[in-house]
């Protein structure tokens, strides 16, 4: 289904294109704002012809086909590309804790906190601004 109107998109957009550029031109433009009449400016009556009838419609399917193409969901199944990112991506993880070393999955679920391993280290104090660094013994 989604071909098939992409398909009509294209083949109206080309016919439109064919369209408006066989319509003669109205001939003043811009240039002709300098001191022209009103006629030439906003342009006088001219007749409807085939070509404008057929600019307005293939206008209108194409504003159409184009909306349609919007709401209609993308046919075709995944590529094998596709197929295999999917696939390769990981399932997401628990985040860590704030130590930054991931917890073992058999520690007990009793709501304490396991005992700092060695590799943990406690932060160390700061001394406080009033109080005297603290001697370092010489060697």
């Amino acid at each position: 289904m989604f071909a098939f109107l992409l398909t009509l998109l294209i083949l109206d957009a080309l016919l439109l294109s064919v369209v408006v550029l066989l319509q003669a031109g109205q001939g003043g433009g811009l240039a002709s704002l300098g001191g022209a009449t009103t006629d030439t400016v906003l342009g006088g009556r001219q007749a409807v012809t085939l070509l404008t009838k057929a600019t307005w419609w293939c206008g209108g399917i194409f504003l159409v086909l184009a909306l349609v193409l919007s709401l209609v969901p993308r046919g075709g199944g995944a590529n094998a590309l596709q197929e295999r990112l999917r696939s390769a991506t990981p399932a997401p993880s628990a985040p860590l804790p704030l130590g930054g070393t991931p917890t073992p999955s058999t520690a007990p679920a009793t709501g304490t906190t396991p005992a700092p391993t060695p590799s943990q280290k406690a932060p160390a104090k700061a001394p406080s601004p009033g109080a005297p660094a603290p001697s370092q013994p010489k060697k």
